[in-house]
């Protein structure tokens, strides 16, 4: 401690004479923001922007649209927009484009079977699948910048779909359609999943823009999905089983691409409940793919730009009567490890299923829907497999165990949409639960060095009588206002009528005479609200009638805002106010120590 002192001296030679300090040292004075400015900071910055005009600001304003609006900063901002202007001038020609046609084709080839087989999920044509396999991925081609991302159809979205589509347009109860009536039920049900496409599009296009050895395994993965398809397919035709044992089959896949039309907006009051979790999952996992992928392979994405994307895609895609797409797990893991590069595989594998949609269709026609329905089965038995992880997660987080058990059992009892609802509610729940419990962190300096740890840790720290340093680690808002007041009551002893408050559950005990000096760590505290900043009015109110004095060290800009505008900086004065707790702490020994007969004591600590 002595060491600490006699390094850190910054106290004016007047009151340097004046006192005697243990060892020869000498403490510094209080080193305040405005101090830490003028010490280390811009000093022409310093002392322009107090001083500064409303005109010249208003102009810098006026200003700053106009420099965005110049040729270099459009240029940035189409570069921003449209990212194969900034990868394409880049692209390895020799060393990218054969492992990113060899893995669009892969992924192409597994596109077929799937996007047909994620459209019955949809409960619309199988056909309508191939569509959403090819709009969406050319579309997130040009726009996207996940460069190992897949897009496409998704398992949990065909499901999140399928049952608002069978809501809003549900099977008559005679089930024995004719064709006519089965077309016309076919149309709506199309119709209301292009709806919804273009709800969760609409959604996500405004805040995109406001915001925010393995290669031929992979190759024989895509040949042998086609193989079975193919075998399937001939299975059927040669043994008439559509015709002898009633087997369903795809049918006709028409040529070509559907006429383009907006999709009912008649419908969108209806599905907006619907296009709002399709929205948030969409974001949510294609999102989370791009930045694990990203991190990988060291580059970066704009999460906004990927809300922008996605949005677009499924907002074109709707009107060619696409229903809802994002990235997929399954194709983007088969993308990566077929050696795939950049958004150039999206075009070749939209090369693959444009054959099939202009030429390679008829050779569907017999394909049995069974064999798709066990390509659905297949293709989500990834999610059973997570379950393997729960034994994992229950030693890592009790917490994020629970929340995991809560969201699958909401899912199965309940629908997708509901399921997750419940589980982001329950998980924003225990986010909440777990800033209410937790401790404020009462402070000792440890031996020999500048770090102040918490009490319990070590029995070494060391600490002054009548001088208490609490750190509290958490958000001071409406849900932890009363835990701060009363842990902050006990350790100060500002108990109703001069008593003690009672101990709070598992704290240690520090109160050994009365506290003179409470120094406040708010490097924990990101953010508070008018109710937190209200609390520490009253907080500071109270210490200053029972003669306590409070020092608060590392605020952050906005919660010091918040503070002020609550009325903290009355009660407050600025050299109160420190920008680290060892600074803080040195004034507060020089508070004791220039008028309290605690130093004799303190003294006795710091030997």
């Amino acid at each position: 401690m002595s060491g600490l002192l006699g390094a850190r001296t910054c106290s004016s030679p007047g009151e340097a004479s004046d006192l005697k300090y243990p060892l020869g040292t000498r403490l510094r004075e209080p080193l305040t923001e405005a101090r830490f400015q003028q010490l280390f900071g811009d000093e022409e910055q310093v002392q322009e922007l107090p001083t500064e005009p409303v005109g010249p600001k208003l102009c810098r304003m006026w200003r700053r649209p106009a420099s965005a609006c110049s040729r270099p900063g459009a240029w940035r901002l189409l570069q921003a927009r449209l990212p194969p202007l900034r990868w394409l001038p880049l692209y390895r020609w020799r060393a990218w484009l054969l492992g990113d046609a060899v893995a669009g084709v892969t992924v192409g080839v597994v596109h077929v079977p799937q996007g047909m087989a994620f459209a019955l999920l949809t409960s619309v044509p199988p056909v309508f699948g191939l569509y959403t396999s090819f709009f969406p991925v050319l579309i997130y081609s040009l726009l996207g910048t996940g460069r190992h991302l897949s897009t496409g159809t998704f398992a949990v979205l065909s499901l999140m779909t399928g049952s608002a589509v069978e809501r809003l347009v549900p099977e008559p109860l005679s089930r024995n359609l004719s064709g006519i009536e089965k077309e016309q039920l076919d149309a709506q049900r199309v119709g209301a999943a292009a709806a919804v496409a273009f709800g969760s599009g609409a959604l996500m296009v405004p805040l995109g823009w406001v915001a925010v050895g393995k290669l031929e395994h992979c190759t024989l993965v895509g040949r042998f999905l086609l193989l079975l398809v193919l075998l399937a397919s001939v299975l059927c035709f040669t043994s008439s089983l559509d015709t002898k044992y009633n087997v369903q089959i795809v049918g006709l896949l028409p040529e070509g691409f559907p006429q383009p039309l907006l999709p009912s907006l008649a419908e969108l009051p209806r599905i907006l409940a619907d296009s709002l979790p399709i929205a948030l999952v969409t974001f949510a996992v294609s999102a989370s793919l791009a930045s694990m992928y990203a991190d990988k392979y060291s580059y970066t994405i704009d999460p906004n730009q990927e809300l922008l994307a996605h949005g677009v895609s499924n907002l074109i895609s709707s009107f060619f009567s696409c229903f809802p797409n994002s990235a997929s797990l399954a194709t983007t893991s088969l993308l990566v490890d077929a050696g795939g590069n950049t958004q150039l595989a999206g075009l070749f594998s939209c090369i693959v299923v444009l054959l099939v949609l202009l030429w390679l269709g008829p050779f569907f026609y017999y394909l049995p829907k069974a064999v798709l329905a066990c390509i659905n089965i297949s293709s989500m038995r990834q999610m059973f497999f997570q379950m393997q992880e729960l034994p994992q997660l229950w030693h890592i987080s009790r917490m994020d165990f629970a929340v995991w058990i809560v969201t699958w059992v909401a899912v199965v009892t309940l629908n997708v949409d509901l399921g997750l609802a419940v589980g982001v509610i329950f998980s924003m729940m225990t986010v909440v639960c777990r800033t209410q419990r937790v401790q404020c962190l009462a402070l000792g300096l440890a031996e020999g060095t500048e770090l102040y740890r918490p009490l319990r840790e070590s029995h070494r720290l060391l600490q002054v009588p009548g001088l208490c340093i609490l750190r509290y680690p958490t958000p001071l808002y409406f849900g932890t206002r009363g835990n701060f007041r009363r842990i902050l009551e006990w350790h100060l002893g500002l108990g109703e009528g001069g008593k003690a408050s009672p101990k709070p559950g598992n704290l240690p005990d520090t109160v050994a005479e009365p506290v003179r000096v409470v120094v406040l760590d708010f490097s924990g505290v990101t953010f508070a609200d008018a109710a937190g900043a209200r609390e520490v009015a009253q907080l500071a109110s109270r210490c200053r009638d029972v003669g306590i004095h409070l020092l608060l060290a590392q605020c952050n800009a906005s919660v010091l805002e918040t503070l002020a505008r609550a009325g903290v900086l009355d009660r407050v004065t600025p050299q109160q106010l420190f920008v680290s707790v060892q600074d803080a702490a040195a004034h507060a020994l020089e508070k004791l120590v220039r008028g309290s007969s605690v130093w004799s004591g303190s003294q006795e600590v710091l030997h």
